[in-house]
C-alpha cells in the first residue's frame, strides 16, 4: 500500500495510538542536545492529534524523563504522554500529572552505587579526549562523541566498553548516532510502546523514529500498525520519509485524516 493508503486506513481505526520519538524526529539533531527544540509545524500537529476523541498521543524517547519534559516544552496540563529512559519512566495526564518509573528491581540502590562510580569513572576516561562526554542518566550514562574527532570517538568508545564489560557486563548496551549508551534497565521502545498501546487500549499504533533504537519498537509493530523511519539506514519500517519536517508533513495529514473520518 502506499503512505497515503496507510494513513488513511490508520485514521478510520477506532482508538489511536500515536508514538513517537524526539530527537531527529519531531526536532533536528543537535551538537547540544539540551538544546534540542520540537519544530513548531510538528508541535501543531501534536496537539491537534491529542485533542481529537480516541486518540492517544506518546513521546518515547531514551532521554531521561526530567530531560524530556524539558526540551519536549512540556506542561503539566498537557494531554501528551510521555515514556523517558527508554520505556523505564513514564508521564500520563490521566495519573493526576504524577511521573513514575518502572517496577525497580530487587538491586536496585546497588545499581545506582555502581552507576554513580561508573559515571565518575567513565568521565575520568574521556576528560582527555576533546569533544566526547558523558551524559548522567537515570539508570545508566551515555557516552556522546558528535564533537570528538573520529580518532577521539573510537578510543573513547573502546575505553568506556572495556570499563562497562568489565564491572557490569548484564548492562544493556545500545548505540545510537554518535552515542553510545548503557542502562541497568533492560526495557526497550518495543516494550513501551507495549505499555502504551495496552493503556490505551489501542486498536493501531502509527510510530516513528530515526535512528538504532527506534528499531526495536519499528521491528514489534503489528499488521495493523503504521511504522515510519526518518532518515536513512536500516529499517524494519513499512515507510520512510526524509527528515522532521516532513514527518510533522504527515501528522498534520493523518490529523486531517482523522477529524474527518
Amino acid at each position: 500500500m502506499t503512505l497515503d493508503a496507510d494513513l488513511a486506513a490508520l485514521a478510520r481505526t477506532p482508538r489511536l495510538l500515536i508514538a513517537l520519538d524526539f530527537d531527529g524526529t519531531l526536532a533536528p539533531l543537535q551538537d547540544e542536545p539540551m538544546r534540542s527544540r520540537m519544530l513548531p509545524e510538528a508541535r501543531t500537529a501534536l496537539e491537534r492529534l491529542a485533542a481529537l476523541p480516541d486518540t492517544v498521543v506518546a513521546l518515547v524517547s531514551g532521554r531521561t524523563l526530567a530531560h524530556l519534559e524539558e526540551i519536549s516544552e512540556h506542561t503539566a496540563d498537557s494531554r501528551i504522554h510521555l515514556a523517558g529512559s527508554h520505556g523505564a519512566e513514564f508521564w500520563h495526564p490521566d495519573d493526576d500529572g504524577a511521573s513514575h518509573a518502572a517496577e525497580p528491581g530487587a538491586d536496585a540502590d546497588e545499581d545506582a552505587t555502581l552507576r554513580d562510580d561508573l559515571i565518575r569513572r567513565a568521565q575520568e576516561i574521556v576528560a582527555p579526549l576533546p569533544g566526547a562526554w558523558i551524559e548522567a542518566k537515570m539508570f545508566g550514562f551515555g557516552l556522546h562523541t558528535r564533537l570528538a574527532s573520529e580518532a577521539d570517538a573510537a578510543a573513547a568508545t573502546a575505553a568506556i566498553d572495556a570499563l562497562v564489560a568489565e564491572r557490569a557486563p548484564a548492562w544493556r548496551r545500545r548505540t545510537g548516532q554518535d552515542i553510545l549508551e548503557f542502562a541497568s534497565r533492560q526495557e526497550g521502545k518495543d516494550s513501551a510502546v507495549r505499555a502504551l498501546r495496552a493503556q490505551a487500549e489501542a486498536t493501531a499504533v502509527l510510530f516513528a523514529g530515526d535512528d538504532v533504537t527506534d528499531e526495536d519498537a519499528l521491528a514489534a509493530l503489528e499488521r495493523q500498525d503504521l511504522g515510519i523511519r526518518v532518515g536513512p539506514g536500516e529499517t524494519a519500517a513499512r515507510h520512510r520519509v526524509p527528515d522532521a519536517a516532513a514527518l510533522a508533513a504527515l501528522l498534520a495529514r493523518l490529523a486531517e485524516l482523522r477529524a474527518t473520518r
